[in-house]
């Protein structure tokens, strides 16, 4: 144990010193955000500060839920800088080609003539013009044309609505907000397409794909996805020498008890108080499918739900901002009540006052998703104030959405949770005995979930995007995908422990090692989701190498699935706790399915040059956060459900209905739409360029059209299993899910 912590704390301490030393690379060399943008002659094209006025715009909006920058952000509406960057470039274009040819566009031009105007606007387009001591970018008036002409057409689109986009008429009507909007746009792609003081690569490593500027895959993209392949097949092979040698942990048949040893355990105050916290997961879940089914409808109907004009109340981009909000709302719940569960278990020990807390949690988690939700809605509808809108509204970061006083009062709560939950296991860590080590694991995870959420509170209103996404990437995948994952996994260990399915030794010997391993690749991997996001290359190598190592242990979940499994048949009582069982199962399935096949699709620096933003990435988050942490979420509350009476029998129909719909609904959901509708967008991404891939043009095609209305029978699948979920956890505090007693 003593090796495995010190390798644990070194994996630790070395993945954060990397992560923050790029992090400072990253403020260093983040694209310069001008004050005004001007012409050779000194004529202002975009006045003082408009482009950072136009990014709190952008955000008060919704932001990331209304199209994409960068490629970070929703999928219906195109990508703004992408979008952009075309219109400006074929503006530029069309105007050459018009004084040099009697008037004809570029597209009318042979072929040597529109490859001799590709040259001359690479020549001028990627040349860096910012001129530091003015604060300002220099532009041609050919440009300066090229960028008022894209201004008008944002000013109108967000003004009038477009139903392709889902962006409802009066989207926006202030004027002046309008052009500043596109004053943001005009700067992301800016960036795209200028090259890195001398360098011959842009601020986003000349993403997106675009010929016309002659934005192709960077030699640092190519030979770094050869590495980072060559580095996931030599950590399979690792693991593969590991599990070949590693010993079983699990009892021998003979010793595991033959009666449950939970039966007869009396739940505390405090235990039982956690109960109304999984009828709020079950409620949430239900808000999150209907947002969810109400958002993918919006992509073939933009205006209207059925023919209902839905979204003049809920748009797009609050449908969405709910959709993915609720999400990580209903899963950390599960989650935190799992603690919440079991740290008295642990200690048989409970703190005066430990039910008041878990209550006064509780109604503070319900103001953080019932308020955060109202300010997003009053925001996107401009409702808010220029004063208020950040504080209360919507922050247009995806996954973090809330409003400042929101995570404020968000991180607040978990801080209030982890004082729970460490007062209540501080006795057991007293007494220093086997279970020890995965009592100090489960304190260091849950340290983490509390303080590391405070990454959401590192941007400000006016922080360069590129930084605002460095610290976003911190929340969503340091915060979620991977201190969540930990202690998830050392709450299953301990579950198992305490029914003595497994040994306490070796599941904390196994428990250490595990999320060793994980964080390897998982802390430093976080830059994978950072390639094009204004950064420099060394986040591409770093975050190239240790994604591929993310996925190693993932290619070895089945042994985990066959563990679980083999479990169930152990004792004739275990079968009372099968169906959380079965959720681990999906767990570990979908471990392998969606975080590490769909996951490794996208990760690779080519892949997801052509891939960003199109719809493999909801392949990967749908089947990795719903699949994985989601399943995790519903294991956790259906074991802590079942603990709470070990005695009754349930009525498991529902149960087991639920699971196997929202299984099979997951997957036909993805192999039916999503997955085909995200493989043609990168056919047209390699093809065309990334901008078509995003455009109106090619996504309401009847081919694609009738690919995203396929998502109907797997979203209807889905739904019903939820409904069946909820209905059999509400059951549960009824009495109607339980068995009658003879």
């Amino acid at each position: 144990m003593k090796r495995l912590w010190i390798a644990f704390t070194a994996v630790i301490v070395c993945s954060f010193a990397v992560l923050l030393w790029v992090g400072t690379r990253i403020y260093q060399q983040a694209p310069p955000i001008p004050k005004r943008v001007v012409t050779t002659d000194g004529t202002v094209v975009i006045p003082d500060d408009a482009i950072e006025r136009g990014q709190n715009v952008w955000q008060s909006i919704g932001g990331m839920e209304v199209g994409s920058v960068w490629g970070h952000g929703s999928y219906v509406a195109p990508d703004w800088t992408a979008d952009w960057l075309h219109r400006e470039a074929t503006s530029i274009l069309n105007q050459w080609a018009s004084a040099d040819s009697s008037k004809v566009l570029y597209d009318q031009l042979p072929p040597e003539r529109q490859a001799a105007l590709r040259e001359r606007l690479q020549g001028m387009i990627r040349v860096n013009t910012f001129d530091a001591s003015r604060e300002a970018i220099v532009v041609s008036k050919e440009r300066a044309y090229a960028i008022d002409g894209n201004l008008n057409y944002y000013a109108d689109l967000f003004s009038h609505g477009n139903d392709a986009y889902a962006i409802p008429r009066g989207a926006l009507t202030d004027s002046i907000k309008l052009r500043e909007l596109g004053a943001f746009f005009f700067w992301s792609a800016w960036a795209a397409t200028t090259n890195r003081p001398n360098d011959n690569i842009t601020y986003t490593s000349n993403w997106p794909h675009e010929e016309l500027v002659g934005n192709k895959p960077s030699g640092d993209a190519i030979v770094w996805t050869g590495v980072s392949i060559l580095m996931l097949l030599a950590g399979v092979g690792a693991m593969a020498w590991f599990y070949a040698t590693k010993q079983r942990h699990a009892p021998d048949d003979a010793d595991t008890p033959e009666y449950d040893p939970l039966l007869g355990y009396q739940p505390t105050p405090s235990q039982r108080a956690t109960v109304k916290y999984f009828w709020i997961v079950s409620l949430l879940v239900l808000l999150q499918i209907l947002m969810g089914v109400i958002t993918a409808h919006y992509g073939v109907e933009g205006s209207a739900f059925y023919g209902i004009p839905l979204a003049q109340i809920i748009p797009y981009s609050i449908a969405r901002t709910w959709h993915t909000q609720l999400g990580i709302f209903w899963i950390a719940t599960a989650w935190l009540a799992a603690g919440l569960y079991i740290a008295p278990a642990v200690s048989g020990f409970e703190p005066k006052g430990q039910r008041l807390g878990v209550n006064v949690l509780f109604g503070a988690l319900l103001v953080v998703v019932l308020g955060s939700m109202a300010g997003e809605y009053a925001s996107v509808h401009q409702l808010l104030p220029a004063s208020l809108w950040f504080l209360f509204g919507h922050s247009g970061y995806e996954y973090i959405d809330l409003g400042r006083a929101f995570q404020l009062a968000l991180f607040v709560g978990l801080l209030l949770w982890l004082w729970l939950v460490a007062r209540a296991i501080m006795p057991a860590l007293r007494r220093k005995d086997a279970q020890r080590p995965i009592l100090v694991l489960f304190l260091i995870s849950a340290i983490a979930i509390a303080g590391f959420y405070a990454s959401a509170l590192a941007y400000g209103k006016h922080t360069n995007l590129a930084i605002a996404e460095y610290w976003r990437w911190w929340v969503v995948h340091l915060w979620v995908e991977g201190f969540f994952e930990v202690f998830a996994t050392v709450v299953i260990s301990f579950l198992f422990a305490r029914m003595k399915l497994i040994r306490v030794e070796s599941a904390s010997s196994a428990t250490l090692l595990g999320s060793t391993i994980f964080l390897s690749g998982g802390i430093i991997g976080t830059l994978h989701h950072l390639y094009f996001s204004g950064t420099p290359t060394l986040v591409l190598s770093l975050g190239a190498v240790f994604s591929a190592l993310e996925v190693v242990p993932l290619t070895f979940v089945a042994f985990e699935a066959w563990e679980n499994l083999k479990l169930v048949e152990a004792k004739p009582w275990i079968r009372q706790y099968r169906w959380p069982i079965y959720f681990f199962v999906a767990v570990a399935f979908w471990n392998l399915v969606g975080a590490g096949l769909f996951g490794f699709m996208i990760n690779p620096p080519i892949a997801l040059y052509y891939m960003q933003g199109l719809n493999t990435t909801p392949v990967h988050g749908h089947a990795a956060l719903f699949g994985v942490y989601g399943m995790l979420g519903i294991g956790l509350m259906l074991f802590c459900l079942r603990a709470l009476k070990p005695g009754r029998e349930w009525n498991e129909t529902l149960v087991k209905w639920s699971f196997w719909m929202i299984n099979f609904g997951l997957m036909t959901m993805i192999l039916l739409s999503l997955l085909p509708v995200g493989l043609r967008q990168t056919w047209a991404s390699v093809e065309r360029g990334y901008w078509y891939a995003r455009s109106a043009e090619f996504m309401q095609t009847d081919l694609m059209s009738t690919l995203r209305w396929l998502r109907v029978p797997g979203d209807t699948i889905f739904a019903i299993g939820a409904c069946a979920l909820v209905a059999f956890v509400v059951g549960l505090g009824t009495g109607f899910s339980y068995k009658k007693s003879n």
